[in-house]
């Protein structure tokens, strides 16, 4: 009986690697690879949040963070807002999924992720803004890298807007649809993919008919 426990433990490391090294992946692929200005360095962590608990997601998020480190040859302060958005799954991830009770269930399903991807794209925006703020401006660290809102940016600077509020707002276009991904298609993922809830949600219409 005492293995269980540590057995539990190996298995729950092996994800968060995995899913460490998932995020890394995709957050490559799209942004150095397709030259697509998306971050979707959470999608695994939100993922893990929502299936196997608040620890193990904090866990790949630090994880995923060490991978970037390693490749980019230093640590910034930007792994706050993936540890905040797990916090946020964790604290807002809904209750339930679907059951045989149907349609009011998948509503409420659906109302909660809607409103946790709000709040995320919100607050991660917010966040992220002020700490790029502190960082480059505050602190005057030398930024040799691309993000995704530095598209954003550029049209923002001619219209003399403050640095921080530029910094906040340039973020928002693209945690809309980042966000988006790493909330809906997290959840999904966790879900075992999107194909097998897809098939329970037709097969809960046709119970309905």
């Amino acid at each position: 009986m005492s293995r269980r426990p540590a057995i539990g433990t190996i298995k729950v490391i092996i994800l968060c690697l995995l899913a460490a090294g998932a995020n890394f992946f995709l957050s490559t692929l799209f942004l150095h690879v397709i030259r697509v200005p998306l971050y979707l360095d959470t999608v695994f962590s939100a993922a893990v949040c929502f299936s196997a608990g608040l620890i193990p997601g904090l866990g790949t998020a630090l994880l995923t963070s060490i991978l970037f480190g390693i490749r980019d040859g230093g640590f910034t302060p930007f792994i706050i807002c993936s540890l905040a958005e797990v916090l946020l799954v964790w604290r807002l991830k809904p209750a339930e999924s679907l059951t045989e009770k149907g349609i009011p269930s998948l509503v409420s399903l659906m109302g909660s992720l809607l409103l946790l991807f709000i709040t995320a794209c919100i607050s991660v925006s917010i966040l992220g803004g002020i700490i790029d703020f502190i960082y480059h401006s505050v602190f005057a660290v030398d930024k040799f890298y691309f993000s995704p809102e530095d598209t954003v940016k550029i049209s923002l600077i001619r219209s003399g807007i403050p640095t921080l509020t530029m910094n906040i707002l340039s973020r928002i276009p693209v945690n809309l649809v980042d966000r988006f991904i790493v909330i809906f298609g997290g959840y999904f993922i966790s879900r075992g993919g999107g194909f097998v809830e897809l098939l329970r949600i037709s097969a809960l219409f046709g119970r309905k008919k």
